[in-house]
This record gives structure tokens, C-alpha cells and sequence, in this order.
């Protein structure tokens, strides 16, 4: 009679895993990693601002521990009321419309020269980016000493012509001064972001509008300056922001002076935040200032980018 036997048998094969239990260790995984970066975004921004909120409605020196002289809204009525703080709003107006007018229109002609194939780009991209790299404080004190009334570089330069200027230190000319600084030193970034988004247009659409007979003006116009929206849209906003925050260079240039001529809301805050101890009426400038920069990027981005951000979700959507 013949035995069978039997060969090794096979390892069971494991039970495979659920798919709620992959999607909890998913999940587990994203807060680990999520968790520290939102601990500090809640200690360094929302605390800050819930802070400033909070102290906004009371009249506080800012000593003494917590705020207990409720006054409501008397702190923005009074700010509104200031004539300061409409110089404030009037020196923002100018800022914005001299960078969307004049800084951002330069630095996207720069950015199309060196898209060209000329000779040392790289080394002019190097140079005109450098002024960017700077600290706002090394920039303010640099132009202190070029910008100064008396024996400084510009007015040296100048004399040689028979001109002289007193730039910061003139109500009539501190404005200009203080936005040709800001273009020195921004016009280099603003030109690396148009230079990017230039890089990014097929070369074989220009080359297309120029075999049907456009000229190099038609073709910017209708090729080059509508495939670069999605940038300049970028530009805009982020000059914009950065001039409603705009503080370091007015502090080191002029302190907001002459008598308030280029004060900022950034530099009338820290003037009654920490110079005057009024720290309520303080933190209403900063509410103010938080306001403005949330409801100008909610418009901004609802009626000015909104076409732009569709197309970035309908990309990523269509990658899953």
C-alpha cells in the first residue's frame, strides 16, 4: 500500500489590512507632522492676534497685567478721527499707486531685456537682484548717507549740474525719496518673478506670432503681456501687502518725519505702542492694519485671481 505524504505546505498568506485602519495611521501621520508647525502658527499668529483684538477695545499702557478700563470702540473713533492716521491712509494710496504705476511697469521691462540673449545677463540678473538680498536696516542707513541734505552722494552728483535737494528731510520731496529707495530695493524681486514667468511661455508661441508678420510690440502685447497675468497678478499683490506692512525703511530713513510726512500706520503704532504706552489705542492701528491686508487679499484674490485659482484647483484635481 502506498503512503502519501505530504510536501511542505505554503505560510498563510496575512490577512490584508482594513482600509480604515491605512487611513488612521494616514491621518496620524499628517498630525505628527502637521502638529509643531501649528503650535507655532497658533502661538506666533492667531495668539498675536486675538491679543491685539482683545486689548484694541481697552485703555491699557500696557503695564499692570491685563487690560480693565473697557472703552469699547473709542480707540478706532479716536484713530479715525486723527488727521495723522488719514495722512497715514493718503501716504499708503501714494505708495501703492507709485509701485503699480512706475516699480512694477520697470521691472517687468527689465525682466523682458534680460529674457534676451545678450551678453553678461547673468551677471546684470546678479547685479539688479543683489539690492534685494540686503536687509531692509543695511538699505536705510545706505541712503541715509546718499540721500543726506548736506554733503551726501546725491546731492555731490547733483551739484556738479547746479542742483541740490533736501530728499528726506523736505515734506515736499520725503514721498518720492522714500519710493525710489523701495524701488531700488524691491524692483530686483518683482523682476525675477516676471523673468520666471516669461521662462515659462513656449518660446514656439512668439515664434508663431512673429512668422504671421507681429511685431515685436504686437507680440508682447498680445502674447507675451496676456500669458504673464497670472504674474503680474502675483506682483501686484504681494507690493501691495508689503506696502500696507510697509515699516523697516520708513523707521531708518525718517522715523515717519518730517512732522509726520511719511508716516506709515506700522510707524504710528510703534509711536504709541512704545514711545507714548498706549497700547490700546495701539493695537486698534494694528486691528486696522490687519483689516485692511485680510479684506484687500479676499477681493483680490475672489475678483482679481479668482480665474487663476481655478485653474490651479482643476490641475490638481485632475493629477488625482
Amino acid at each position: 500500500m502506498t503512503t502519501l505524504t505530504r510536501g511542505p505546505q505554503a505560510p498563510a498568506l496575512a490577512a490584508p489590512a482594513s482600509p480604515s485602519r491605512g487611513r488612521r495611521r494616514g491621518w496620524v501621520t499628517i498630525v505628527l507632522f502637521l502638529l509643531p508647525a501649528l503650535v507655532l502658527f497658533l502661538l506666533l499668529v492667531v495668539a498675536p492676534i486675538l491679543i491685539a483684538l482683545y486689548a484694541s477695545v481697552f485703555k491699557w499702557n500696557g503695564f499692570g497685567g491685563l487690560p480693565k478700563n473697557f472703552i469699547g470702540l473709542d480707540n478706532f473713533t479716536r484713530l479715525f478721527g486723527t488727521e495723522v492716521f488719514r495722512d497715514d491712509v493718503w501716504h499708503l494710496v501714494v505708495l501703492v499707486v507709485l509701485s503699480v504705476v512706475v516699480q512694477l511697469p520697470i521691472s517687468l521691462g527689465i525682466a523682458m531685456l534680460l529674457h534676451q540673449r545678450i551678453r553678461g545677463r547673468t551677471l546684470y540678473r546678479l547685479v539688479f537682484f543683489a539690492p534685494y538680498v540686503l536687509s531692509e536696516v543695511i538699505t536705510g542707513v545706505l541712503f541715509s548717507l546718499i540721500l543726506s541734505p548736506g554733503a551726501g552722494v546725491a546731492n555731490r552728483i547733483l551739484g556738479v549740474v547746479g542742483l541740490n535737494s533736501d530728499w528726506l528731510a523736505d515734506p515736499g520731496t520725503v514721498m518720492l525719496s522714500l519710493f525710489l529707495v523701495m524701488t531700488w530695493k524691491y524692483f530686483g524681486f518683482h523682476m525675477m518673478i516676471y523673468l520666471a514667468g516669461r521662462q515659462n511661455i513656449p518660446d514656439e508661441l512668439i515664434e508663431a506670432a512673429q512668422i504671421d508678420g507681429g511685431t515685436p510690440g504686437q507680440v508682447f502685447r498680445h502674447v507675451t503681456l496676456p500669458l504673464l497675468g497670472p504674474t503680474i497678478r502675483i506682483s501686484v499683490f504681494l507690493s501691495v501687502i508689503y506696502t500696507i506692512q510697509l515699516f523697516d525703511l520708513v523707521w531708518i530713513l525718517t522715523q515717519g518725519g518730517p512732522s509726520h510726512s511719511s508716516e506709515t500706520m506700522a510707524v504710528t503704532m510703534l509711536e504709541f505702542g512704545f514711545k507714548r504706552s498706549q497700547v490700546g489705542y495701539a493695537s486698534a492701528i494694528s486691528v486696522v492694519m490687519f483689516a485692511l491686508s485680510l479684506v484687500f487679499a479676499l477681493v483680490y484674490q475672489r475678483f482679481v485671481m479668482r480665474r487663476d485659482l481655478e485653474g490651479a484647483i482643476t490641475r490638481m484635481g485632475d493629477r488625482r
